[in-house]
């Protein structure tokens, strides 16, 4: 554990220093798990690690580069800027690193000189242009990229940066695990936690190691008893002292109860959710953006102008903000949770999707291949193509493939 400051939040306190000390993540961590591979056998690479909030995407990142004896910079996508990468790449290739560079952020300060692991928090928060400008310093080796997100990497970080990593796929912890960690946190303030209390806090912090910590500390400060009850936990979370803001990342089952009830037609549902979601202040971008993939997913071609109205609520809240812009989210619920709903065209994008990765690239048809030259005339590119050709232009393995079902 970390032998930090007591004035040090609980949660940066209990942050484990090794692979060993990490709560849950067994399906990456333990014997002949590839991230424990990867770190003994040295192998360093750049890596995302995808997953919910509080479970540990920080905390592996500092140990994977203190494992590999690499130099630490931690870095926030919400707040960061190509500048503060420049600094980094500066101190990468410098002989020494400035002790001040980022406030202290680098660890491992004895490491050689051109070794260090930048941890880009929230990695989905840097724009394409700030990710293509990290693509060359992470290709020639000049930084090791791990970045976190919350966010499926697949959708948003840039393919050729998501060529180059590896992607770690981290999971919510189990209650078992949630118990650990409460248990791990009640030894460190000197208090008992009656099993009533754990289990209420466990489900509370819905698999979030640091939120149970942050509210497990809270709780201890407004009521210092050697043994927290049920009872005192439940009052100390109506305190305002415990409101948590959009970290109250339970906005990943506030969000998923959102989309559900607007594919459902639950119209009063998906209100009730949005209302959660604006009130813990979070992002309305966030928001918005689910609701421009909804329109494509789930209502689809059966009212095509949803993805207009979706777009266009994402551009009101892009241009105007809080607190106005709830009004445009809450138009675009009621019309996306009230349309048709229609998922064929993105189950049959899947499919296709399903062939190339089973089948690679197969080889195009000659007759609908581009030929802008004579001699790919001459070997037949473009040769025999009509316009309107009712034939199928799939590749020959696959002529009779369909993927789209009309409903």
């Amino acid at each position: 554990m970390n032998q930090s400051s007591p004035s040090q939040p609980l949660a940066d306190r209990l942050r484990p220093q090794t692979l060993d000390e990490v709560i849950g993540q067994r399906h990456l961590i333990g014997p002949d798990k590839p991230l424990t591979r990867a770190v003994e056998r040295g192998a360093l690479h750049s890596m995302i690690f995808w997953g919910p909030p509080g479970v540990g995407k920080t905390t592996l990142a500092r140990i994977v580069a203190a494992q590999a004896g690499r130099r630490f910079v931690q870095l926030s996508a919400v707040s960061a800027n190509k500048d503060d990468i420049r600094k980094v790449v500066e101190s990468a290739k410098a002989p020494s690193r400035p002790r001040d560079l980022f406030s202290g952020d680098a660890d491992n300060e004895d490491a050689p000189t051109g070794s260090i692991v930048l941890f880009l928090d929230e990695i989905h928060r840097f724009n394409k242009a700030q990710q293509d400008f990290l693509l060359p310093y992470v290709e020639d080796g000049t930084l090791t990229l791990i970045g976190a997100t919350t966010e499926n990497p697949s959708f948003e970080v840039n393919s050729a940066l998501l060529s180059r990593s590896q992607v770690f796929t981290l999971e919510a912890l189990s209650m078992d695990d949630m118990r650990t960690v409460i248990g791990r946190g009640a030894a460190a303030l000197g208090i008992t936690v009656e099993d009533e209390a754990a289990e209420f806090l466990a489900n509370y912090a819905n698999g979030d190691a640091r939120q149970s910590l942050n509210l497990l500390e809270a709780a201890h400060t407004l009521y210092p008893d050697p043994v927290l009850t049920a009872d005192r936990l439940r009052s100390a979370l109506q305190s305002k002292h415990l409101r948590y803001d959009r970290a109250s990342e339970e906005h990943y089952n506030t969000a998923s109860a959102y989309i559900k009830s607007m594919r459902a037609g639950q119209v009063d549902a998906a209100l009730y959710y949005l209302a959660r979601m604006v009130a813990a202040g979070e992002d309305p971008l966030f928001i918005a953006r689910r609701m421009v993939i909804f329109a494509s997913e789930d209502i689809g071609m059966a009212q095509p102008t949803a993805l207009v109205v979706a777009n266009e609520v994402f551009k009101a809240c892009e241009v105007i903000g809080y607190p106005e812009c709830q009004i445009n989210l809450a138009h675009g619920t009621v019309y996306l949770a009230s349309a048709a709903k229609d998922r064929s065209a993105y189950e049959a994008y899947f499919r296709a999707l399903d062939d190339v990765h089973k089948l690679g690239n197969l080889p195009i048809p000659f007759k609908i291949r581009n030929s802008p030259t004579g001699l790919m005339k001459e070997l037949g590119y473009g040769k025999d193509y009509e316009l309107y050709d009712e034939d199928s232009y799939l590749p020959e393995q696959i002529q009779k493939r369909r993927y789209y079902l009309k409903p």
